[in-house]
């Protein structure tokens, strides 16, 4: 065989074995957790997408989302609780995509067994419950997360896209007195990266994956570091993972994030 030849024929080997390798799916887990366990996680995932409090009134579903075009983006309106400083409930408008209690089943049991090699309920509970604390598996494609983070009662807005905090460089599209207007929640609908500060936040959802993560678990792509240099290549890194794991067993942000958290050691 000439050599070019058989350069040809290792890549092209190397290309078709590359997915097999540490590619966990859901025919892989023990079968007695596929019969028993699963289903029983099915249950708790649908608790754990019951607690996402923001989607509360689907305007619609679009195929058409700059960037996630063919996936199901949901347009949610939804309201906080009472505002315990303007004393009124506050409207906020989010686009989401987020999965089944099937699909969410399936990522976590799938990440154990590929960090842990493990479906022990210790590990399944772990990212279970993490999840539903970070985010109740709310990936906000873009628009507004309310959030009473520091005082209880308080919502302050925090302008998502690619499922990743950003910040808004022009600070008249930011309300002073941290109610959004109607103008504004839909302009952070269709922000590009050009509308963005240079930094983005540190953290992916739907578990809070950041860049550190992604980098010990592998990841080779630029995307700056966890402190002052938080590029914007860290949104389309994410948005390409969490795209990925949409049409698989696995979520790539979930695994990263499972093996550097100290909460996954038994």
């Amino acid at each position: 065989m000439k050599k070019t030849s058989f350069i040809v024929f290792a890549l092209a080997l190397l290309f078709i074995c590359r997915p097999l390798m540490a590619q966990t799916s859901f025919k892989d887990l023990p079968v007695e957790f596929r019969k028993n366990g699963y289903p029983q996680l099915i249950e708790e995932c649908k608790e754990v997408l019951n607690a996402a409090y923001m989607a509360q009134y689907k305007l619609g579903t679009y195929y058409d989302i700059p960037n996630w075009e063919g996936y199901p983006v949901e347009l949610w309106e939804y309201f906080t609780g009472e505002d315990i400083k303007k004393h009124v409930k506050k409207r906020g408008l989010v686009y989401l995509l987020m999965p089944t209690p099937e699909k969410l089943a399936t990522w976590i049991a799938t990440t154990c067994w590929e960090v842990k090699h493990s479906v022990d309920t210790c590990y399944v509970n772990c990212i279970r419950d993490f999840i539903k604390w970070q985010s109740a598996a709310q990936f906000a494609v873009a628009g507004v997360v309310y959030e009473d983070m520091y005082t209880q009662g308080f919502y302050e807005p925090y302008v998502f896209k690619d499922g990743v905090t950003v910040y808004v460089a022009d600070s008249t599209k930011m309300p002073a007195d941290k109610h959004c207007t109607d103008e504004q929640l839909e302009f952070y609908l269709h922000l590009t990266n050009d509308d963005l500060k240079p930094n983005t936040g540190r953290y992916a959802r739907i578990c809070s994956t950041n860049r550190d993560h992604y980098y010990a678990a592998g990841g080779t792509i630029d995307v700056g570091d966890n402190e002052n240099n938080r590029k914007h290549k860290w949104l389309e890194v994410v948005r390409q993972l969490y795209q990925q794991a949409w049409h698989s067993d696995r979520n790539e942000l979930m695994i990263a994030w499972a093996k550097s958290s100290p909460y996954m050691k038994p």
